[in-house]
Order: C-alpha cells, then structure tokens, then sequence
C-alpha cells in the first residue's frame, strides 16, 4: 500500500486512494481503536465496481499529523466531521458516498447532516453516531454503563497515563470485548497497531471521551459546527444503518430506533455475530452496503 498525503484543514491527512479516477467516490473512515486495514476487503469489492475509493487516516493515527503544533489535539464530534469536509474540499470531491463506523461513522453522520449536498449516501454502523452531549450527564440502565467502563477510565489521570503504557495491549483487549465472536490472528491486530504509535493518538482519544461528556472544552474553530449538532440536526441523504449482532460495546439493540433521525430512504441491517470492526468483519456486507446507493 502506497499512502498519499495532502494538506486539509488543520491535517497533513495521511490516506490510501484506489481505483479508477472518474469513478464515483466512495470515502471510508474507521473509527477507535482501529485504522484503515479494516478496509482491506471492502477496497477492492468496491474497485470492482468502478468505484474511487478514498480510506484516510484519523487525526491522532497512523501517518497522519497536525501541521501546527499548538493546535488543539481535540478528539470532538465537531473536528472530526469538519476534518472530513475538508478532506474532500482539499481534494476537489463534490460528491461522495460515506461510508464508517465509530468515530468515523460519527465524521460522516456530521458531513451527511449538516453539507447534505456533499453526500450521495451513507453507510453509517449504529446509525445516527451524532452525539448528545447535553444529555451526556443522564445514566444509561446498567447493562449498558458497564460496556462503557473504558470511557470512564479515560477520564482520569489514571486511565491517560495506562492508555499510554499499555495502548498495544489496552486496545487489544477492547477488540476482544467488542468483537467476542471474531478470532483475529495476532498479526493482524498487529499491522493495526502500528496506528497507535502515532504521537498524537493519546491526546486526542483522550481529549474525545472527555469532551463527549462536556469535561474539556473544545477546538474554537469548530464551535459553530458543535452548536448545529447540539440541535441534533436530521439526515435526509440515502441512509444504510448498519449493526453487528455480536457487538459488544454497543446495546444489544444497537441503532433500533434511529429511523426518526432519518428523513430520507432508510433501511437498517443487522449482521450476525458480527461485532463492533463491521467492514473488516464483514467485508462483503459491508461493500454490498455501499454499492447500493452508488
């Protein structure tokens, strides 16, 4: 894989490009604690197709870097989707398909919400990933607080510095709890991994879980996209909601009820025992996902 580098927003932004030039552009994003090889056999699936393919790296992993050094290592909804919008302004994209999960089905739930000109369709794993932060404060019942102990720890001191000693093995344990039915070989999280060394990585998941319950404050360039989210604004673009059956972060529900988020076609899918890594989980699924609204 020969990465491409370009300059967008506040990124030297680090991504994988594949197929042909004039084809319909699909961006992929991946979300924590992953990277872009969950796109391996979803890539060339949609290649086939005659699909442009664009796969980047998040801020805070893999290749990519901030271009100065006092900006803000912000991990917050807003960034993120404002990184994606000028990921495709940098690289002269009208129009694309979106499709992620996490933080970066979080990206494009932002981009599909509030640019809704910019966005053909969206594959977006657990639906609407727009978060409330207002109503961050309210407890889930408990079965549901339990599977977001890795949160709460992020919010101490404690859990900063054991991110940082332990992110190889950390991380590795939550694919393990968040994919219980996925057998992945060692060399595979491995070759994942790597992404964690970024000099970035700590500061901005960091910065994300504690900004997500209102316990930091935010970029100041990005305010004004985090007060349209907080309106917890619709998505009226072709919407494919995915879930795996087996996900172990997730509620068992997983997006059941988003529809009224969504005011265009919709359609939910669940895949069995399939965990939270859905594209590389799932390859084909996913891919299948995407093509339909090409």
């Amino acid at each position: 894989m020969v990465l491409k580098h370009i300059a967008a927003g506040v990124l030297d932004v680090a991504y994988d490009e594949a197929g042909p030039p004039d084809g319909r552009v699909v961006i992929q994003l991946h979300g924590f604690p992953y990277d872009i090889r969950a796109y391996d056999e979803v890539t060339p699936c949609l290649v086939a197709a005659g699909c442009r393919v664009i796969t980047p790296y998040l801020r805070g992993y893999g290749p990519t870097r901030f271009l100065a050094a006092d900006t803000l290592r912000s991990g917050e909804q807003a960034a993120l989707g404002h990184d994606l919008l000028a990921l495709m302004d940098a690289l002269e994209i009208p129009e694309a398909v979106l499709g992620g999960y996490d933080w970066g089905g979080r990206a494009a739930c932002i981009v599909a919400a509030l640019w809704p000109e910019r966005v053909r369709g969206l594959v977006s794993c657990n639906g609407y990933n727009i978060q409330n932060i207002a109503g961050s404060t309210r407890p889930a019942a408990p079965d549901i607080e339990h599977r977001l102990w890795y949160q709460y720890y992020f919010h101490t001191a404690r859990g900063q510095a054991g991110l940082a000693a332990n992110h190889h093995a950390f991380c590795k344990l939550l694919w393990q709890l968040w994919s219980p039915n996925w057998r992945f070989a060692d060399a595979v999280y491995d070759e994942t991994a790597v992404s964690f060394e970024n000099p970035d990585f700590v500061e901005v998941v960091i910065h994300s879980y504690r900004h997500r319950y209102g316990l930091v404050a935010g970029e100041p360039g990005v305010a004004d996209i985090e007060a349209r989210l907080a309106e917890r604004p619709l998505i009226a673009v072709p919407t494919v909601a995915m879930d795996g059956g087996g996900d172990g972060v997730m509620a068992p529900t997983g997006c059941a009820g988003h529809e009224r988020f969504f005011t265009g076609p919709y359609r939910r899918q669940v895949i069995p025992l399939v965990g939270h890594n859905l594209p590389q989980e799932a390859p084909r699924e996913f891919a299948e996902a995407v093509l339909s609204l090409i």
